[in-house]
């Protein structure tokens, strides 16, 4: 008796989850310890860092519960722009304190999904070479997961983690996001800065602030960016993506020019903001989990959410530094 109770033991702990992921409650009751995460999970107290950071106009990229190279960039910038000392370590009591600072709100909502939710048009799968796009009607997104994830800045694997066991696919049906929707105030933007070294995007308000940051993917050694002073010549949603063989991308081997429509799985995202530079703007992408992490086609590219936002502060003329610092001032 004693042998088969050992057994079904066994067995059950076999069955069960290894770990469940975070809640509601876990997220919008976290509070930081002085320590940061260990490990490579989903930390509820990272995820608030992140809604919070999202809030402030510091963004930490994609929302994902990790204390990834964004996440430590976004606290980084915001320590600054509150004056506050950064050492070895991104998240410190002091950083904390002023994050929560900024506003009371959960972190964790209810949401319902809605019918413009789930009737898309999605797309079955998104190519991964640009000559196979060039025929599609519109670039959407690959199904109701990703729309909402993308509609909450969040990643796939956290949206998932919040609503385990769930279908993102039925109107009507409660799951759980980050709040990050707010009523956005928007600061006058008198200067953009753009580090190529640090992969990241700040922008100074007209006494010199720093008012917003964003993490970006800054060309490439293929295709590097702009150096220098630029300015902002353009701002169009929705944008038609156009490719010039002369570009002679790695990948692209037509050698007639063609345009990819418009939609957020377009290589240019939902946004892009020309620069006085030809060929070269700040856009959205296709895979917000890769800004920063992977090369760019000499332009910077941002989140869609992120270039939406900055594409809202920005007006026609706008500064925009290109600098490139030391490696060892990168942190």
């Amino acid at each position: 008796m004693i042998r088969l109770l050992a057994g079904l033991m066994l067995l059950a702990c076999l069955a069960a989850p290894a770990s469940a992921g975070p809640d509601a409650a876990a997220v919008n009751g976290a509070e930081f310890k002085g320590k940061p995460p260990a490990d490579d999970r989903i930390d509820p107290v990272v995820v608030k860092a992140q809604v919070l950071l999202d809030r402030a106009n510091f963004s930490p990229g994609e929302i994902d519960g990790k204390l990834g190279e964004n996440a430590e960039k976004a606290l980084k910038a915001f320590a600054e722009a509150k004056s506050l000392a950064v050492g070895k370590l991104p998240l410190t009591p002091e950083i904390w304190a002023a994050l929560s600072a900024t506003g009371s709100d959960p972190m964790v909502v209810d949401y319902k999904i809605t019918e413009k939710d789930v009737k898309g048009p999605f797309l079955q799968k998104l190519p991964a070479k640009m000559e196979d796009m060039k025929g599609l009607k519109s670039l959407d997104y690959t199904g109701p997961r990703e729309a909402i994830a993308e509609k909450f800045h969040m990643s796939e694997a956290l949206l998932e983690a919040l609503n385990p066991g769930k279908k993102f696919d039925q109107a009507g049906q409660t799951i759980s996001v980050v709040n990050v929707m707010k009523k956005e105030a928007r600061p006058a933007v008198a200067r953009l800065e753009v580090d190529k070294t640090a992969q990241t995007v700040k922008a100074f308000g007209k006494s010199g602030e720093l008012i917003a940051f964003f993490p970006a993917s800054v060309g490439s050694e293929e295709k590097p960016t702009p150096s220098g002073v630029l300015k902002v010549t353009s701002i169009d949603a929705h944008p038609h993506y156009g490719y010039n063989p002369d570009y002679k991308f790695k990948g692209v081997k037509s050698r007639e020019a063609f345009t990819i429509n418009p939609g957020p799985n377009n290589p240019a995202g939902s946004h892009w903001i020309g620069l006085s530079a030809e060929g070269y703007g700040i856009h959205g992408t296709p895979d917000p989990s890769k800004v920063s992490k992977a090369e760019s086609h000499g332009c910077v590219r941002l989140t869609n959410w992120d270039v939406d936002k900055l594409a809202k502060l920005l007006k026609k003329g706008t500064e925009v530094a290109f600098v490139e610092r030391a490696a060892a001032n990168r942190k």
